[in-house]
């Protein structure tokens, strides 16, 4: 095949699936029913042109025969008074009519059957017409019905292109706002390990971060003392305030054991030796 060829074929095929995607078949019915509607009215006036020439023929027939029965009573009169020679021109120009007369009448044979024949091909042709517009206008329904449905389904798939680009905008939205969080976040953590500094004024000192900090821990050891108290491994936790914090939690027996010594000590008289 031949560059030229191939160029061609890409050529038509481009084109041809251009036209498609182009194509409404809503208006493609509707220029053929008006092409067919043209075609119609061409046939009719066909036949009004032929029913007009066959209407002419008719009169020049009947004039024919008029003025052929006027030659027959000059030829009779002409004979009555006795006149051959004028009776014999009467009855020849009567001849010379009636061959006229002849030819016409075959002419208007022709014409009428020419008539008939295109009066029957317009009403076949019209009982077409009307036959395909009815289809037409039924095609045309379902097709408005099934672009609807294509539309509506697209829209809930989300595969429109109306949709899609929502579909698109939503995301960027999204991943915006969840990349603006994530950076407040950062920024936050950043403040709070002292990184950054915070010159509003608003972030509390090291001292306080660190008492946050062992609050926090606190609450922790509170919850799996609790947990284990449950399970039976271990006493029920007391209130953060009767510990004063997890390492008096951890020693009890000490102080209970420092008591009898300051007993004994308040039991001494002034002036004793320690």
């Amino acid at each position: 095949m031949s560059v030229m060829k191939r160029l061609s074929m890409i050529f038509k095929s481009k084109a041809n699936k251009a036209l498609d995607k182009m194509e409404d078949p809503r208006e493609t019915l509707d220029y053929s029913y008006q092409r067919q509607l043209e075609l119609l009215q061409k046939v009719r006036r066909g036949v009004a042109d032929v029913a007009t020439s066959r209407k002419r023929v008719e009169l020049q027939i009947n004039g024919l025969e008029q003025q052929a029965r006027r030659y027959e009573e000059q030829g009779r009169k002409a004979l009555s008074v006795g006149r051959e020679d004028l009776a014999r021109t009467a009855l020849e120009r009567r001849a010379g009519l009636q061959t006229q007369m002849a030819d016409l009448k075959v002419q208007h044979d022709n014409l009428q059957a020419e008539e008939e024949k295109l009066t029957l091909a317009s009403q076949r042709l019209q009982a077409k017409v009307d036959s395909f517009r009815t289809k037409k206008e039924t095609i045309k329904a379902t097709y408005t019905a099934a672009e609807a449905q294509t539309r509506i389904n697209e829209a809930f798939s989300g595969i429109s292109e109306e949709m899609g680009d929502v579909g698109l905008a939503i995301q960027r939205a999204e991943d915006k706002t969840a990349q603006m969080q994530a950076r407040a976040g950062a920024i936050d953590e950043l403040l709070a390990s002292g990184a950054l500094d915070d010159y509003s004024g608003t972030r509390g000192d090291d001292i306080q971060a660190e008492l946050d900090r062992m609050g926090g821990g606190m609450d922790v050891e509170l919850e799996l003392a609790r947990m284990k108290a449950e399970l039976g491994q271990g006493p029920a936790p007391q209130s953060a305030i009767e510990q004063g914090g997890p390492q008096q939690q951890a020693q009890p027996q000490p102080q209970q054991q420092a008591q009898p010594q300051q007993h004994t000590q308040q039991l001494r008289q002034p002036g004793e030796g320690a």
